[in-house]
């Protein structure tokens, strides 16, 4: 008993990747392509690196689940979720849904990956009226499940998350894949969405960038947005078209009818006549999670399970995170063997799983998600009003 309350006072909550930590990643990307590089010598291309392992040096000290939740829970300032469904008119609240989507958006650390999550992990936080619960409901291969909702606004939010991150020789392309759902429940709206994929470019420059089309569907409203991130690629820059750039348009579905064009930049501001997003309010200042219940944090809580990986690569002290990182690995391993000698099978703890051929979808157990023992704690009195 007293070995696990020294287990539970050791939790590990990194803080996210803001805006302003961009030109940190920067000045990682011209020191680490060399090593980053060397990784890759004996890959071919074309290969899944899906089950590729990387050295702690080149892991974030923070799991994949959290960086799912982070794009929900983390924000400052306005609640973006929220303004979602208190707009009066639908075009309004597609422009809403729109504007939360790209906050959602966040930089990328070139060169540097979560960790892989664990069959089981979880992640619970609280933010405001806001709850988010995420679960990696498998591992091989990897899929992650996540419910969220805003108890004010009766919104739910659904995302069933697995990709397949491909070597291409100068890039590594991963294809996110899944099914992203919002609802807002008191209008009797449902929004479904499109997910961007993720390029990490090692030459002719290093950089990680979103790209592709996004697309945002309401059935009810016959309203839908479609958003292109522009790659920052070569040919791009040569049109024109800037790093982290969004083009896109509203149109009624059934008529075809472009209602708005949107423009702008993801991290920066999108839309010059009415500006429906500015990311410096959004996601800068981010702050991690704090513990306001440890007896609640349950032994799958992402902080918990990479606890003592998180300590040792914010320490610098390599091989002990490499030793400590190796132990997480080799539990999950036993589990399954134990499970295969039973002849147990492993069932998600707060979801239902469908899996048809390649595809998958996950459902919520519960209607909706509790609070959590992790919460964001800052700015609260201007989130609750």
């Amino acid at each position: 008993k007293a070995e696990e309350e020294e287990t539970r006072k050791n939790l590990v909550i990194a803080k996210p990747f803001a805006l302003e930590d961009d030109k940190d990643s920067e000045h990682a990307a011209s020191n680490g392509i060399r090593r980053i590089l060397s990784l890759f010598k004996n890959v071919r291309l074309g290969s899944d690196l899906t089950n590729f392992q990387l050295p702690p040096q080149l892991n974030q000290p923070r799991s994949q689940l959290q960086c799912y939740g982070e794009m929900i829970y983390s924000f400052c300032g306005q609640d973006l979720m929220g303004e979602c469904s208190r707009r009066d008119l639908a075009i309004e609240r597609l422009k809403s849904v729109v504007m939360w989507n790209i906050s959602t958006l966040r930089p990328i650390v070139f060169g540097m990956s979560p960790y892989n999550p664990v069959l089981g992990e979880t992640h619970h936080v609280s933010h405001g009226h806001i709850n988010v619960l995420t679960e990696q409901v498998s591992h091989h291969p990897p899929v992650s499940a996540l419910h969220a909702t805003h108890e004010n606004e009766n919104i739910d939010v659904t995302w069933c998350q697995y990709f397949t991150p491909k070597f291409r020789g100068a890039y590594v392309d991963v294809e996110v894949k899944g099914k992203r759902t919002m609802k807002l429940l008191n209008r009797k709206e449902t929004y479904e969405m499109d997910q961007p994929r993720l390029v990490v470019r090692f030459l002719p420059a290093p950089g990680a960038h979103w790209t592709g089309k996004i697309k945002i569907k309401c059935p009810e409203t016959d309203l839908e947005a479609e958003l292109h991130l522009i790659s920052d690629s070569f040919i791009e820059r040569f049109k024109g078209n800037n790093n982290r750039s969004i083009k896109g348009k509203i149109s009624q579905t059934s008529s075809g009818d472009k209602l708005y064009d949107i423009f702008g930049h993801w991290d920066r501001q999108t839309g010059e006549v009415e500006v429906i997003y500015n990311a410096k309010e959004s996601i800068s200042g981010l702050k991690p999670p704090t513990v306001k219940n440890l007896k609640e944090v349950t032994e799958t809580e992402s902080a918990m399970v990479w606890s003592e990986v998180s300590e040792k690569i914010l320490n610098k002290d390599w091989e002990r995170a490499r030793e400590a990182k190796k132990a997480v690995e080799d539990r999950q391993r036993e589990s399954l063997k134990q499970r295969e000698a039973s002849g147990e099978s492993w069932l998600p703890k707060h979801f239902s799983v469908v899996r048809n051929g390649k595809d998958w979808d996950c459902t919520p157990l519960q209607p909706t998600v509790p609070r959590a023992p992790l919460v964001i704690t800052e700015a609260q009195e201007e989130i609750m009003n």
